[in-house]
């Protein structure tokens, strides 16, 4: 267990994009959400949070608008997904099976588990949030799609 800096490298299966980057520690998260089962093909994304900053890519990823407001990077040879971020945002996630070594970092939290697929989902003891009771995420899917809006992936393929 650690919160000191990490220097961690990682990229695509084929090799086109690769990175370094520092992380402020070791910990990293499940992602539940429809949207990220999507986009990876699986029942949870783990993700480690990252000040963009830190970030050196050798060959830069694609990119995909998910939604109006946030964007998924991927190798677009091999199509390996690699981030998410929030547009305008210092922060992103990296995918942690990117990683050249996943191992140097631990899970500590399950989000958007109203989401979780139960079937696939092994009891791990780790306490997990609702997307729903993010006030700032469920600000910014008001703010790209209306008041009435239900986060997900219906949202934005009704809309646009």
């Amino acid at each position: 267990m650690s919160d000191a800096p990490l220097t961690l490298s990682g990229g695509c299966l084929c090799g086109a994009v690769r990175y370094t980057v520092t992380t402020e520690s070791d910990q990293a998260y499940y992602c539940h959400c429809r949207m990220c089962q999507l986009a990876f093909g699986n029942t949870r994304v783990p993700w480690v949070n990252v000040l963009q900053r830190k970030i050196a890519w050798q060959g830069m990823p694609k990119e995909y608008a998910s939604s109006t407001f946030a964007r998924r990077g991927f190798c677009g040879t091999c199509g390996t997904p690699l981030s998410f971020a929030y547009v305008g945002s210092e922060r992103m996630d990296l995918a942690v099976g990117s990683l050249d070594e996943p191992g140097a970092l631990r899970p500590v939290s399950h989000f958007a588990i109203e989401s979780r697929v139960e079937r696939w989902h092994a009891d791990d003891g780790l306490p997990g949030d609702r997307l729903d009771t993010s006030e700032r995420l469920a600000q910014r899917w008001k703010d790209a799609y209306g008041d009435d809006v239900v986060p997900g992936v219906d949202a934005v393929r009704r809309r646009g």
